[in-house]
C-alpha cells in the first residue's frame, strides 16, 4: 500500500489541464504566444519526467529500509514508465492538434502527383484545339498574302512592264519593314558582325536572282504557268545536292520524274508560252536551290539567328545587289513607262495602290512562311507549300481568267503530285557520300 500512495494524484490531474489548455490555446494565440507556450510546456514536461524519476528513487529507497522484498518495487517503476510513454503522446498532440506530418507543403504536392502522374501530364499538355486553330491561323495567313501578291504583281506588271524596278522595290519595302520592326523592338534585332555580312553575301546574291527571274517571268507569262515550272524547284535540289555529296533514294529520283513530265506537258500546252518566260521561271528554281544550300554551308556557324532576321539581312543586302543593276537595265524607261501606265489605269492612286501592295505583300507571305515553319516540321511545310502553289494558280487563273487548256491542266496536276510525293520520300534527310563533311 506504500507504494501505491507514493505518485501522488495532483500530477495525473495537473496533466490533463495541461493538455487542454495547449488545445485551447492552439487556436486562439498568436504565434508568438504559442511558441512561448511550446517552450514552457516542455520545460513542465521535463520537471514533471525528473519528480516521476525523482519519485521512483524513493520508493526503492523506502523499501529497502522497511526490508520488502519481491515483486512490489515492480510497479513504481511500471507506473513511471506509463507516465513517460503519456508524456511523449501528449507532446505530439502540442506540436501538432490537427494530425498534420511535419512534411512540408511543397513536398507533400509532390508526393501527390506523384502518386497521380496523369493529373499532371493533363495541366502541362496543350490544348489540341488551340493548336489547330493556331495552325489553321498560320497557314491561312500565308496562303491568303501570297494570293494578294500575286493578284496585284501581276496587275502592276500588266499595265507597267518593268520588273527589275517591281522588284527592287519589293526588297526596298521588305527591307523598310524590317527596320522599323528592329527599331520598334518589335524584333530583336541579331548582333551584326563582319563575318556574319561577309556568309551573308552568297545566300543574298542567289536569292537576288531566284528573286528578279521569277518577276521577270510573271511580266512575260501568265501567274499560273509560272508557279507550274517553279513547282520543279525539287529537280533542281536534288540534282544540285548530289553533286556536293547528297544521296537520296530511290524514291525520290522517282518522284521527280513526274514532276519533269508534268512542267514539260503544261509548257507544250502554255496558251500564254514565252520562252523569256520559261527561262525566268527555271533560272529562279536555280537562284532559289544555290540559295538553300549555300545558306545551310556559310552560315552554320550563326544558328542563334532566327529565320525571320536572317531573311531580313537577306532583303536588305540584296536590295543594294539589285537596285544599281536595274537602273542600268530598264531605268531610262521608268518615266516614260510610268506616264502610260497612268494614262492607262486612269488613276494614278490605282497605281500606286497596286505597287504598294505588291511589295507589302511579298514581304508578308515571306515572313508568314517562316513563322510557318517555326511552328510545324519541315515535312509539313513542305506539303504545305505545294498546296499553296496549287492555291495560288486556281486563284490566278480565276482572277485572271486565263484560258486553260485540258492537256494543260492534267500536266499542271502531274507536276503537283509529284512535288508532294517528293515532299513524302525526303521525309528522311539524305546521307552523306563517305569522306563528305554534313552541310
Amino acid at each position: 500500500m506504500l507504494s501505491l500512495n507514493l505518485i501522488p494524484s495532483p500530477s495525473v490531474s495537473f496533466i490533463k489541464s495541461n493538455h487542454q489548455c495547449s488545445k485551447d490555446a492552439s487556436w486562439r494565440l498568436n504565434p508568438n504566444l504559442l511558441s512561448r507556450f511550446h517552450s514552457r510546456r516542455n520545460k513542465n514536461c521535463c520537471g514533471i519526467t525528473s519528480q516521476l524519476y525523482e519519485a521512483g528513487s524513493q520508493t526503492r529507497e523506502s523499501t529497502q529500509v522497511h526490508g520488502l522484498s519481491g515483486a512490489s518495487p515492480l510497479r513504481p517503476k511500471w507506473q513511471i514508465q506509463e507516465k513517460v510513454t503519456a508524456l511523449s503522446s501528449l507532446s505530439r498532440v502540442l506540436a501538432y492538434p490537427f494530425g498534420f506530418s511535419a512534411k512540408p507543403r511543397n513536398q507533400i504536392v509532390q508526393a501527390a502527383s506523384q502518386a497521380n502522374p496523369e493529373a499532371e501530364g493533363e495541366s502541362a499538355a496543350p490544348d489540341p484545339k488551340a493548336k489547330t486553330l493556331k495552325l489553321a491561323l498560320v497557314f491561312g495567313f500565308w496562303y491568303f498574302q501570297n494570293i494578294v501578291f500575286n493578284i496585284y504583281n501581276k496587275k502592276a506588271l500588266n499595265i507597267f512592264p518593268f520588273p527589275w524596278f517591281l522588284a527592287s522595290f519589293q526588297l526596298f519595302v521588305g527591307s523598310i519593314w524590317m527596320l522599323v520592326l528592329w527599331s520598334l523592338k518589335l524584333q530583336p534585332c541579331p548582333k551584326i558582325s563582319k563575318p556574319f555580312i561577309v556568309a551573308l553575301l552568297g545566300p543574298a546574291l542567289f536569292h537576288t536572282i531566284g528573286h528578279i527571274s521569277a518577276c521577270v517571268s510573271f511580266s512575260k507569262v501568265a501567274v499560273s504557268f509560272t508557279h507550274v515550272i517553279k513547282s520543279a524547284e525539287p529537280v533542281f535540289s536534288v540534282i544540285f545536292s548530289s553533286f556536293i555529296g547528297d544521296r537520296y533514294p530511290i524514291q525520290v529520283w522517282l518522284s521527280i520524274l513526274p514532276i519533269v513530265f508534268g512542267c514539260s506537258l503544261a509548257a507544250v500546252t502554255e496558251v500564254s508560252f514565252n520562252v523569256q518566260g520559261l527561262w525566268g521561271a527555271l533560272i529562279s528554281n536555280v537562284g532559289f536551290v544555290l540559295r538553300n544550300i549555300y545558306s545551310k554551308r556559310s552560315l552554320q556557324n550563326f544558328k542563334e539567328v532566327d529565320g525571320l532576321n536572317l531573311y531580313g539581312w537577306i532583303t536588305i543586302i540584296s536590295l543594294l545587289y539589285l537596285f544599281p543593276v536595274a537602273i542600268v537595265v530598264e531605268g531610262s524607261q521608268w518615266i516614260p513607262g510610268y506616264y502610260k501606265a497612268i494614262e492607262a489605269i486612269g488613276k494614278s492612286s490605282t497605281f500606286y495602290i497596286w505597287v504598294l501592295l505588291s511589295g507589302i505583300f511579298y514581304h508578308l507571305y515571306n515572313q508568314s512562311s517562316y513563322q510557318a515553319l517555326d511552328e510545324i516540321s519541315p515535312l509539313t511545310f513542305s506539303v504545305g507549300n505545294t498546296m499553296k502553289r496549287v492555291v495560288v494558280i486556281v486563284s490566278t487563273v480565276i482572277v485572271f481568267r486565263n484560258p486553260v487548256r485540258p492537256l494543260n491542266a492534267l500536266g499542271s496536276a502531274i507536276a503537283i503530285l509529284g512535288t508532294f510525293l517528293y515532299s513524302q520520300a525526303t521525309a528522311k534527310k539524305p546521307k552523306k557520300i563517305e569522306g563528305e563533311k554534313s552541310s
